[in-house]
Order: C-alpha cells, then sequence, then structure tokens
C-alpha cells in the first residue's frame, strides 16, 4: 500500500529547523529532470478537505529554485530572487500518498528566469503555480520607492501577547505558543475597527473583536509569526523564503469567515467530531464572547481558490525572526472572498504582500451540500 512519502522518510535534522525538516525535498532524477517529491508527509489540518496548502506552495518555491542556475563567471555571477509567485489550487492533496513537483524551465533571461510547477498525485494535477525570479541589482542606481508604514502599537502589542502567554497554562499556549511543537508561532492579535471587550478564558484575560461594525471591509486581522526554532545558513537564504510562503496560507481565507463573524463549522457542536481537540480548543476561543444561542450564520464549505506572493524585500525576510501579518477583505460576493496581506518584519519594512481569493459558501437550509 502506497504511503505519504515515495522513499522512506530520514529522522528529522537536528541541525535544521523544525519548518526546513517539514518542506524538506527529494530530487527524482532517476525519473526524469526536474522533479522532486516531499521528503516527509504532509500536514492535513483537521476539518479541512486536503493537505495545508501552504506547504504545497512552499516546496513549489523550493522545487522551483533548485532549478536556477547559482552565480557563476558564466552568468556574470547573477543573483536571482524569487519576486513573484501566482498559484492555483485545483484538487485538494492527499497526505496519504506523494506529491510529485514537475517544475518547467520556461524562460533564462538576462533580467528574468520564469519557472512553473504543477504538484501532481495520482497522474492528476493538484496544484500549479508559475514563478518569477528577477537579477538582483538589475534595476540600476537611480529607481522608485515607496511602502505602507507598519501599523502603529502593532509591536507592543506582541510584547504584550508573549507575557500573558508566559504566565498562561491553556491549551491554546501548547498549539500556537513558544512552547508547542508546530513548525511556526503565531501570535494573534485580534480584529482592528471593531468593539473590543475584555473576556475570562480559563485563567487569563483576552481581547476579542466584537462584530461592531458595519464596515466589513475596513476590519483588519493581524498576527505575529515567525518560524519555530533558528533556520540553518546551510541551504542560504532560501529556507526563509520557502518558510514565509508556508506561514502566508495561516489564517488566510479564514480572514472572511472573522470579518464576517461566522461560524467556522457548520454548527458550534461540530468542533466535537474533529480528532484533534487542540485545534478545536483554538476555535473556541476565536468564538468567545459571542453569544452562542444567537442565530449565526456559518460557513458550509471554504476553501483557497488561487494564491499569489509578491516578494518585495526578500533579502529582509528572516522568517525565525517576528514577522507582522495584517489582513483585510476587499470584497466577498457570489460565494467568494477576497483577503489582501501584507507583511512586515520587525523593523517595520515591507518585506511581501499576498493575495487570496477562496470559495466561501454559507451552510444552506435543506439536503443540499456544497460541491467543487
Amino acid at each position: 500500500m502506497p504511503g505519504p512519502t515515495l522513499i522512506r522518510a530520514p529522522p528529522p535534522d537536528p541541525a535544521k529547523s523544525v519548518i526546513e525538516n517539514v518542506l524538506e525535498l527529494t530530487p527524482l532524477s532517476a525519473i526524469g529532470p526536474d522533479i522532486f517529491s516531499n521528503t516527509r508527509e504532509l500536514w492535513h489540518p483537521p476539518g479541512a478537505r486536503g493537505v495545508y496548502g501552504g506547504a504545497v506552495i512552499a516546496q513549489c518555491l523550493s522545487a522551483a529554485q533548485q532549478t536556477i542556475p547559482p552565480p557563476s563567471p558564466s552568468n556574470g555571477n547573477a543573483v536571482f530572487l524569487i519576486h513573484s509567485m501566482h498559484c492555483y489550487f485545483v484538487l485538494a492533496g492527499d497526505s496519504t500518498i506523494p506529491i510529485l513537483y514537475h517544475v518547467e524551465r520556461v524562460r533564462d533571461g538576462k533580467s528574468f528566469m520564469t519557472r512553473t510547477v504543477q504538484a501532481r498525485q495520482k497522474g492528476k494535477c493538484i496544484f500549479t503555480t508559475t514563478l518569477s525570479f528577477v537579477r538582483e541589482g538589475s534595476a540600476g542606481q537611480e529607481t522608485i520607492s515607496h511602502a505602507w508604514d507598519m501599523p502603529k502599537g502593532a509591536i507592543a502589542k506582541l510584547d504584550e501577547a508573549m507575557r500573558e502567554e508566559s504566565s498562561e497554562d491553556g491549551i491554546v499556549a501548547e498549539v500556537l505558543g513558544v512552547q508547542g511543537s508546530g513548525p511556526f508561532i503565531s501570535k494573534r492579535l485580534g480584529i482592528e475597527n471593531c468593539e473590543h471587550e475584555k473576556v475570562i478564558k480559563g485563567r487569563r484575560m483576552i481581547d476579542i473583536g466584537l462584530d461592531a461594525s458595519p464596515d466589513i471591509q475596513t476590519k483588519k486581522t493581524r498576527q505575529w509569526i515567525k518560524a519555530r526554532g533558528r533556520i540553518s545558513a546551510s541551504d542560504g537564504h532560501q529556507p526563509h523564503l520557502s518558510a514565509l510562503a508556508y506561514m502566508s496560507d495561516s489564517y488566510f481565507i479564514g480572514t472572511i469567515a472573522r470579518v464576517h463573524n461566522l461560524w467556522r463549522f457548520s454548527s458550534p457542536n461540530k468542533k466535537k467530531e474533529i480528532k484533534n481537540q487542540e485545534v478545536a480548543n483554538v476555535e473556541d476561543e476565536e468564538n468567545s464572547g459571542v453569544d452562542k444561542q444567537q442565530p449565526r450564520s456559518s460557513i458550509g464549505m471554504m476553501v483557497s481558490l488561487d494564491h499569489s506572493i509578491y516578494f518585495h524585500r526578500p533579502r529582509e525576510i528572516k522568517a525565525d525572526e517576528w514577522l507582522l501579518s495584517e489582513n483585510e477583505s476587499p470584497w466577498s460576493g457570489d460565494g467568494r472572498g477576497l483577503v489582501f496581506q501584507k507583511i512586515w518584519n520587525k523593523k517595520g519594512v515591507l518585506v511581501a504582500t499576498c493575495v487570496q481569493e477562496g470559495l466561501v459558501r454559507l451552510a444552506q437550509d435543506g439536503s443540499v451540500k456544497s460541491k467543487l
């Protein structure tokens, strides 16, 4: 019976961070050129239709990067860095079987290189992306420059969140906090442009955003994220970029549910069916302060359709240091929603911007079930 990897997974490399081990690829040169596969089993989030999308995004980036020629006298010692990737989720990925990543070298130019990557299972494309790499320094000495500023007070809120975690022993800290074991750490700051209220959760006070503003499109959700541990220097800067790609899918399309104050599950009790009770408790915290007896719409189906990342300052991305992610949704309708994400490093530099559209269908009355 096939397993989650083509080759038996080696033990995790203790010299590398958790996220580096999770995203490790195995070249399959015996099968063909520029073909790779996941070295380790990929995570299937509880309640999701397939594997975590951020892992496939990141491994596609890593596979494409391995086909970019290194600096050499023949190319003028040129360094090419990723500046954008545009992805489409085609089918749900199955965590019980391997994924094959097929890279096509579309063009190698003087200033830009283009790659496409298809992720395949059972001979079918489950995910496809086009990536563009730019030659470092090709813009010349005189350039234009502007960027969004980091929101004021965000660093102070991170410090406050870290102090709260140091005094708590709840399950949420184990899942998302520094004492957890996942590939990255997340510190969520709540929803901006909402009325705020302090409520008791376990042994601590948490700040929640209530659904007070009618202007859904002006609400913003924020979180601080970073890879767990230290990313090794053995593979250069590329692991930091792959790690950011992995983390960029965290709570992305879920922003729609949060700003609309929707149940993430079709009923408040459905999370009891999920085997991973820790994740269900995280969902419980998100819904804290809401009157559970009050009629409230719930999600019938929510899946990502596409995902774009613009890497503005790839050299200034240190994924094992705190990065601020801010999400907002300018539009939703016709069963879909759009989310913009801005990512700053702790110095306040805007390092990346992401865009995602997803299917967001409400649970309907009757027996009709959502299908893709």
